[in-house]
């Protein structure tokens, strides 16, 4: 199995974020399989919309917020072998332009460890601060990947769609992964995962241990995945999965390790990505959580 673990970005750890490069290469050295972001432009006070689209509150763990590009490259310069993900960027948010330009940067510096998640997100209010239509996000999606595509893979580089345009510019500097980033894409509704069965190398999942681990759905979901992949004319082994791992407060790192041991025993995903910001307040604490898990997991 590959563990990885989430950066210090979110509530209190938020505020030691100087501490990242010591973070990311105390990961890399107790053997850990990746770091990752998430991302949170802002945390409305009176959202219309709640956390993932449910309700009408936010958690105030995301109220403060780190950015997620910078912390990716920081991690990319502390270490040399853990992947660098996204689980996941508002990826609609972004120009396409600067977000190449940003992940390109990440996937350079890092040697092609860079593993981008985008997700189209569930708060109106980001969409509406960066001047965006929130009920045309997953269209906006669909030309933001056509348009990443194009500038990862061409030079001179242009796209033209309903939403994004692109002007032909020049494009000399790629990725150091080729032919581009896989993308990897989140999505829990039918209409997201025909998405990643049509466009994604990899799926985002999420579960949260211990109020949210429904393990029968996400069997469930990963069979509905791979058939609407067949029916893409894909092979569904062609799109890997990274299941995030959100920690309850008061949580066990013992419980945690019991779950992923459980969940990799019955789907066969074999890559994980922990995040123990509603569990543990500083960065130091979120270290010797990861050693922990490391260390159980391992004992099988």
């Amino acid at each position: 199995m590959k563990i990885g673990f989430a950066l210090p970005q979110f509530h209190h750890q938020a505020y030691g974020i100087a501490e990242t490069a010591t973070f990311a290469s105390a990961i890399e050295e107790a053997g850990g399989a990746s770091l990752w972001v998430g991302d949170r432009n802002l945390a409305a006070v009176r959202p219309v919309v709640g956390y993932g689209g449910q309700g009408n509150t936010i958690p105030e763990e995301l109220n403060p917020a780190a950015d997620p590009f910078v912390l990716l490259g920081v991690a990319a310069a502390a270490t040399s072998r853990v992947l660098l993900g996204s689980h996941v960027l508002v990826a609609p948010l972004y120009p396409p332009v600067q977000l190449a330009r940003s992940l390109t940067t990440i996937d350079l510096i890092s040697g092609g460890r860079l593993l981008p998640g985008f997700g189209v997100g569930w708060s109106p209010e980001e969409y509406r601060a960066a001047g965006l239509d929130f009920t045309r996000r997953g269209a906006r999606m669909e030309e933001l990947l056509d348009a990443l595509d194009a500038i990862w893979t061409t030079d001179p580089a242009q796209y033209e769609g309903a939403q994004l345009s692109v002007p032909e510019h020049h494009s000399p500097l790629k990725p150091a992964r080729q032919p581009r980033p896989p993308f990897y894409l989140g999505a829990m509704s039918e209409r997201a995962l025909r998405r990643v069965a049509r466009r994604g190398d990899g799926w985002l999942p999420l579960i949260v241990v211990p109020s949210y681990v429904d393990v029968d759905g996400l069997v469930a979901q990963r069979s509905q995945l791979d058939e609407l992949a067949r029916q893409a004319g894909r092979d569904p082994r062609a799109i890997d999965t990274v299941l995030r791992v959100n920690i309850d407060a008061g949580t066990s790192t013992e419980r945690v390790a019991d779950t992923v041991k459980e969940v990799h025993e019955r789907t066969g995903i074999d890559h994980f990505m922990i995040d123990s910001m509603y569990d543990v307040d500083t960065v130091d604490g979120s270290l010797d959580h990861a050693r922990q898990i490391l260390q159980l997991v391992a004992k099988g």
